[in-house]
């Protein structure tokens, strides 16, 4: 790793994470060398990364021409630079580390909700997560729908969890139950099947990081499928109601009749997520069905440069779809009330 450590850890807020947390968002950094001369961003062309100065000296120019100086090693360096500013490389050479600043934030938000189970009564301090736990966080903090909920969702989300340890053979959630709880596979391994007139048929395997259950919660329907465990693991589980209330509402864009016409001149997809007898006997003209059960399929194979409008008959189906494409990092929207004529 091509990073100086200890200065990483001088770096604000960085400096504020526990050890394990800093570690994990150490491996995300990427280090970049300057030479005398080269500009290493313009204004307001960072996207979601931070640059932090770690060697050499740099020159931050404003629009109205103010300029600026700052040096490694100074107070100001501790700082990410400022992305209103073009900022060129006056030293020799120079290096800076980039860190993903939404990744930042988050990892900062989950430390401050860490569980007090750790509480060191006799020094009154926290002790920081495990490395176990910084790496199950560092997976789930990454997939494309946490990245869309705000800090604060994130530090009560966490906060309101359970965990709880599991064996090999154990049957997590069973096909036609009712809903109660949203799963994160902590550790371990779970196979997923459904009933057939044959006997069982296995649709998938998931590991860590993975989740499962928020179709049977937010559609207010039976469990579509069986989760057994293959090994002995550890899952996070997430009540309902906290789930609706942190995870799945905050995600979800939901638009009226009127903006989707807007939408559709604009190059938007609408996208009927009914069965397809629904879909053939009432379907809208442009629109392409996709079915909810096909959603995890299909969803795959969607345009990640397009925005996709959703609908059902009452919005259920529909916001249901649209959390397991926002998983997938799709731009997704959703009509009120499940229904649009246009």
């Amino acid at each position: 790793m091509d990073l100086d450590l200890n200065k990483f850890r001088t770096l604000v807020p960085i400096n504020a994470l526990y050890e394990n947390n800093l570690m994990q968002l150490a491996k995300h950094a990427r280090v970049e060398r300057f030479s005398q001369g080269d500009k290493i961003f313009s204004h307001g062309d960072t996207g979601h990364n931070s640059a932090f100065l770690m060697s050499g000296s740099v020159k931050l120019l404003s629009s109205q021409n103010t300029e600026l100086q700052i040096s490694a090693g100074t107070t100001a360096a501790n700082y990410a630079l400022a992305t209103r500013f073009d900022v060129y490389v006056t030293s020799e050479t120079a290096k800076v580390v980039w860190i993903n600043r939404v990744l930042l934030e988050r990892l900062l938000a989950w430390g401050e909700s860490y569980s007090p189970d750790g509480l060191d009564v006799e020094e009154g301090h926290h002790h920081g997560p495990s490395t176990m736990d910084s790496e199950w966080m560092m997976a789930m903090l990454q997939t494309k729908a946490f990245l869309k909920l705000p800090a604060q969702n994130i530090q009560t989300l966490f906060s309101r969890m359970n965990e709880t340890k599991v064996k090999k053979g154990d049957v997590i959630v069973k096909f036609g139950d009712n809903g109660g709880f949203y799963y994160m596979v902590k550790k371990g391994r779970c196979q997923v099947s459904r009933p057939t007139a044959d006997g069982e048929e296995v649709l998938a395997e998931i590991g860590r990081g993975s989740s499962f259950g928020e179709e049977s919660l937010i559609a207010g329907s039976p469990r579509n499928a069986t989760i057994t465990m293959l090994t002995d693991g550890i899952l996070m589980s997430l009540a309902k109601k906290d789930f609706i209330e942190l995870f799945n509402e905050p995600i979800i864009n939901w638009i009226d009749s009127i903006e989707i016409e807007h939408m559709v001149q604009e190059g938007a997809c609408l996208v009927d997520v009914r069965l397809e007898a629904e879909y053939e006997n009432s379907k809208i003209e442009g629109a392409i069905n996709i079915p909810l059960g096909a959603i995890r399929q299909k969803g795959s194979q969607l345009d990640p440069d397009k925005k996709y409008i959703l609908y059902c008959d009452t919005g259920q189906r529909s916001s249901t779809a649209a959390f397991l494409l926002n998983q997938m990092g799709l731009d997704v929207y959703v009509l009120k009330g499940g229904t649009y004529n246009s």
